[in-house]
């Protein structure tokens, strides 16, 4: 698979809540070693993390986060440890693939897919959100634009955000979990798609890669409910970035693909009760009601050509339109208004 991107110009950011990455990090080396990585580890973990030698790689702690963002309110415990890889990253694209992900292979053991390339593959080539491909990526080899395919419409826009899929252990929320508990995702689609202009979509920050330079400030740590853990089904916030997300990509005119690259997600992930999680996660279910509504009513000002301005109008649409109905969205318009400044001062150059 030949690459325009260069090497030089991606950062793979790892979130690390898990001590030992050796099995890890040996499975990805492949496909890692080329390139600069970015671990974070999270602040609430207090064993030293093992990690094996021969990567090019920065790890950042607790004590970095204090000494980057400073007295910052924004919470980059558990998952949320990815978000500061993102702002102290200088590359021009990120890929970010969970610990607990390991390269896709069949039954047979033969390799699926390169994940990394994959990802690369799909920004480097063009999206089609205004109108939708019935042979979904017009751009891969083997296929074309069908009949009735506007010539007009046939360049594309800039791809900005690759969202993977997950083998085995899928992104199911509790209540899914709870109806169907020993369920496995083993279906493979080969096939990536560009989601159209208006569809929001729930982004699993498990498996992406975005153009940073493009969209970085709109992937952020906002939602987030009073207890949520580490298991991903209780992860709001994750949710609300993703729908951030890709209400800028539509006010942008950019575009998003979902498909290809799966990973395989271990069996780990899975741990703990769904119907504990369940009750957990039963407010951000309820939320989400009112949230998507929301976000697909977003009307952004046509003077806006940034991602961090349009995380900010969002931010007091967010303070103006669902505060009054619940302390949590105030307390993400906090949030992504706080982000926006701590990005503009630090993460348009990177740390």
């Amino acid at each position: 698979m030949s690459l325009k991107i260069k090497e030089s110009e991606v950062d793979i950011v790892i979130a690390a809540l898990r001590s030992d990455l050796t099995a890890f990090l040996e499975a990805w080396r492949p496909f890692f070693s080329p390139f600069h990585i970015i671990i974070v580890k999270d602040p609430d973990m207090e064993e030293d993390l093992k990690i094996p030698p021969g990567f090019d790689l920065q790890l950042y702690t607790k004590s970095d986060m204090e000494g980057v963002a400073g007295a910052t309110s924004i919470n980059f415990s558990g998952h949320s440890c990815r978000y500061f890889g993102y702002l102290v990253s200088c590359r021009k694209y990120i890929i970010s693939i969970d610990d607990d992900c390991f390269p896709a292979k069949d039954s047979t053991g033969v390799l699926i897919n390169n994940a990394v390339a994959q990802h690369l593959t799909n920004l480097e080539n063009p999206a089609t959100p205004f109108f939708f491909n019935t042979l979904y990526d017009p751009y891969r080899e083997g296929t074309d634009f069908v009949r009735g395919y506007p010539f007009s419409l046939r360049n594309g826009v800039d791809c900005v955000l690759s969202c993977g899929l997950l083998l085995n252990v899928a992104d199911y929320d509790s209540p899914t979990q709870a109806a169907k508990p020993s369920e496995r995702n083993a279906r493979y689609v080969d096939a990536v798609l560009t989601v159209p202009i208006g569809s929001m979509m729930p982004v699993s920050g498990i498996n992406i890669a975005f153009n940073r330079e493009a969209l970085g400030p709109a992937l952020l740590p906002g939602l987030r409910l009073p207890g949520e853990g580490k298991r991903r089904w209780e992860t709001m916030e994750d949710i609300w970035s993703g729908l951030c997300a890709k209400a800028v990509c539509d006010h942008l005119g950019v575009g998003v693909k979902s498909g290809l690259p799966y990973v395989w997600r271990n069996e780990a992930a899975d741990g703990g009760s769904a119907i504990e999680s369940l009750k957990r996660e039963w407010e951000g279910v309820k939320l989400m009601e009112e949230v998507v509504p929301f976000f697909q009513s977003v009307q952004l000002q046509k003077t806006l050509v940034k991602a961090e301005d349009c995380v900010a109008e969002i931010a007091a649409m967010v303070r103006e339109k669902l505060g009054p109905l619940n302390p949590a969205y105030a307390q993400a318009a906090a949030a992504m208004e706080e982000w926006v400044n701590l990005w503009k001062a630090l993460g348009s150059q990177g740390v």
